[in-house]
Parts: structure tokens; C-alpha cells; sequence
């Protein structure tokens, strides 16, 4: 499959629509994703990133149908993890006569990854390679998300080929986003840069100022995973800006982890209080048991109140609590409150703990959580209630 994004430019990567994990068993793709690979033919032919190895044979007999891979001149590797350049030992098999356009880092990781020496041309951020009657121009970005990393801009055709960035796990055969879904569209880019991204997301605000700067007419964003963005360009950018800048909507998430029930009556109670108070806020409860981890980190970054809730147990916390807690750890997220909640039968550290977690990830508490001892009974749910009613009033 190839899809023509202008003349002498053509998508040429992999739909992966089977694809239910991403980064290991870390992140969720429900709806699958694309490797995105991009061929560009002028007096030199360009070939911008390649796709997963497990593609890499039917990658390049699409692309030996669609070119003769001796007349290759660059491979641009955008980034070098292997979802982007797995199949790159495999294409430069073929490309006898190609160089490899990359950062100085990135000359490093992919020697790292694939111990070849093949012939490699670093750049940095506005060089400029002419490849006959238009120029490819580089922005180096790195750790937006890895210190490779870096954009590349098509003169004339006004495309920025952006690497990870203004990306989705997202499978569409449409593959543009004036022909997709735009409610999925937007989910799915968001839940990209809430788990992906937003670790880095200073330096994410300080990039799009930098590429701003440089005035680049562009019509086209093509990134490394999901659709490409064809209409109403400024619209994704600007909600990059937007996220990267302590991101904020009018939500409340709840995560929990019950043993026996206990813990689970106090997230409903704490919950109904909330809502007595800020009835137009977005309130969601989640099992961290039994919930996409990466949903609950896209709620929790766009959410101005997170809490939650655990037994203590072991004089710990159950672990599905603890490692969404430990994975927003470093995301730097700014300008969030957070409470804590949870039963207990003889000692109620489990609080304690939570809170810690939470002043590591950098989240104001509001104050020292709610605990009850072994079943809540009607008298303490009701003090679940106004505990939420309480929390509701802070932030309204």
C-alpha cells in the first residue's frame, strides 16, 4: 500500500492493525498504529525513516515496486528506535549508493542498535541538503523524546516530516486527517503526547517557538506513527503548545485498587460528593486493576484533580496503584492537586505512601487523605461524601 501525499512524494510504510502494545507492554494501542516511511523523488531520491523489523521484508518489496533501490542517495533517520529504523539494516542492503542523513546522537544509536558501518552524514539544526529542485532542512529536537531526534522540512512542498511529534498510535487506512474521525483523531493524539511526550513537554513549547521562528510555509505534517495532518495545520500545533503549558480542562480523575470492596465504596462515595459541587466537571473512576494504564495517564494529565485510593497492604499499596503513580513520577506535570484515600485494618500507612507518591510526581496536596478502618459502614461513607465535597470546594 502506498498513498501519494504530493507529486514525487509518497507514503510507503506499514499499517500495523493488529497491534495492542506499544514500548513493551507499557503502552495500549487499541486502535493499532502506523510506521510511517516516506519516499521523496528529485535528481536525488530520499527515503525519510523505515518501519518496525518485523515488516522490514514486505517494506522493502513495496518499495522495490515502487523504485529502484540503488537510486536511493539519502535515508534520513529521523530517530533511531527501532520502530522507526528496524528494517533499515535490511533497506541498506539495497541502497548501495545511499548515505544516511542523521544526527551526531543519532549516528551513535544507530551504531548502537545495528554495529554497521555504513556511510553517514550528521546534521544539526538548519542545514540544509539539496537534493535537486527542492531542499531538505533539518531541526534537531532532541529528547522530544530520545537525543537523537530531529524533524525534517520539504522546501516547495511545504511537508514537515516530524518524527515523533503531532503523532498517534492510531490505524486508518485513510491515513490523512481531513478523512478520519476527528474526536478519535484528537483522543488518540493526545493519549500519544500524554504518554509519550509529555516527559519532555519544556522542551516541547520551546521547539514550536523554535520552528515558528524560521517562518516554514507548512501544508503537510507527516509523523512517524498514525494519520497525516492535511487541513487546519495550526490547529495540532497550537494544542501542542497548549499541552506542553501545564495542561489543564475542567476534570477530576479517581484511581483505585480495592482487595475487598472497601476501598472501592470509598471512591464511589468520594466521587458523589465531588459531584454535588462541580456537577460540569468530567469525573471518572478507575479500577487501575482493570484499566488501560495509558488511559489512566492521559485522564491524569488533563485532569486539575487526581486522587488516589488503596488498602494498605503489606505496609504498601496494591502495585496497579503504585506504578501509575510511579509512571507519572517523571512527567514533571505542573499545576495539579491530589488527594489520597484508603481502608486499612490495623495500620493506615498506605496513605502516606500515596501522598509520598505524589509529592514526588510533583502534585499539590490538598490534604493528608481520607482512611477508613476495615468495611466502611453508612456513617463513614457519608464522611466520604463531604471529604469530596471538601475536595470539590478547593479547586471550584
Amino acid at each position: 500500500m502506498t498513498i501519494d501525499i504530493k507529486k514525487n512524494v509518497q507514503w510507503c510504510g506499514k499499517i500495523d492493525w493488529e497491534l495492542r502494545n506499544f514500548h513493551g507492554e507499557e503502552l495500549s494501542t487499541p486502535r493499532g498504529s502506523s510506521y510511517n516511511s516516506y519516499l521523496i523523488r528529485d535528481e536525488k531520491n530520499v527515503i525519510i525513516d523505515t518501519v518496525h523489523g518485523a515488516f522490514a521484508d514486505e517494506y522493502i518489496e513495496q518499495l522495490q515496486r515502487m523504485i529502484d533501490l540503488n537510486e536511493i542517495s539519502y535515508v534520513v533517520v529521523n530517530h533511531a528506535e527501532p520502530d522507526h529504523s528496524g528494517a533499515l539494516p535490511k533497506l541498506m542492503e539495497h541502497c548501495k549508493n545511499a548515505t544516511i542523513i542523521c544526527t551526531n546522537a543519532g549516528m551513535k544509536s544507530i551504531k548502537g542498535y545495528y554495529h554497521k558501518d555504513w556511510k553517514m552524514m550528521p546534521v544539526k539544526t538548519g542545514d540544509i541538503v539539496k537534493i535537486g529542485t527542492r531542499n531538505l532542512v533539518f531541526v534537531e529536537m532532541a529528547m522530544i523524546h530520545w537525543p537523537d531526534s530531529m524533524m525534517t522540512y520539504l522546501t516547495n512542498d511545504n511537508i514537515l516530516f516530524s518524527n515523533d511529534a503531532f503523532g498517534q498510535h492510531y490505524a486508518n487506512a485513510k491515513m490523512f486527517s481531513s478523512k478520519s474521525d476527528k474526536a478519535v483523531l484528537l483522543d488518540e493524539a493526545l493519549q500519544y503526547y500524554a504518554n509519550i511526550v509529555a516527559p519532555y513537554s519544556q522542551k516541547v513549547a520551546k521547539k514550536i517557538a523554535e520552528i515558528l521562528t524560521l517562518s516554514l510555509p507548512i501544508d503537510y505534517i507527516c509523523p512517524s506513527h498514525g494519520v497525516m495532518w492535511d487541513e487546519n495545520i495550526t490547529e495540532i500545533v497550537e494544542l501542542y503548545d497548549k499541552w506542553a503549558k501545564s495542561y489543564l480542562e475542567d476534570k477530576v480523575t479517581i484511581i483505585y485498587d480495592s482487595m475487598y470492596q472497601s476501598t472501592r465504596k470509598m471512591a464511589e462515595a468520594i466521587a458523589e460528593g465531588i459531584a454535588d459541587i462541580l456537577p460540569d466537571f468530567e469525573l471518572n473512576i478507575y479500577n487501575a486493576a482493570k484499566t488501560e494504564k495509558s488511559r489512566i495517564v492521559t485522564e491524569i494529565f488533563a485532569s486539575k484533580l487526581v486522587l488516589a485510593g488503596s488498602p494498605t497492604v503489606h505496609n504498601g499499596v496494591l502495585s496497579s496503584v503504585a506504578a501509575v503513580l510511579g509512571e507519572i513520577a517523571g512527567f514533571g506535570l505542573k499545576g495539579k492537586k491530589a488527594a489520597s484515600f484508603g481502608s486499612y485494618g490495623w495500620s493506615p500507612v498506605g496513605i502516606k505512601i500515596l501522598n509520598e507518591k505524589f509529592e514526588k510526581a510533583g502534585f499539590e496536596l490538598i490534604n493528608e487523605g481520607a482512611k477508613a478502618l476495615w468495611n466502611p459502614d453508612d456513617d463513614v461513607l457519608a464522611e466520604m461524601r463531604e471529604y469530596g465535597r471538601n475536595l470539590a470546594e478547593n479547586i471550584k
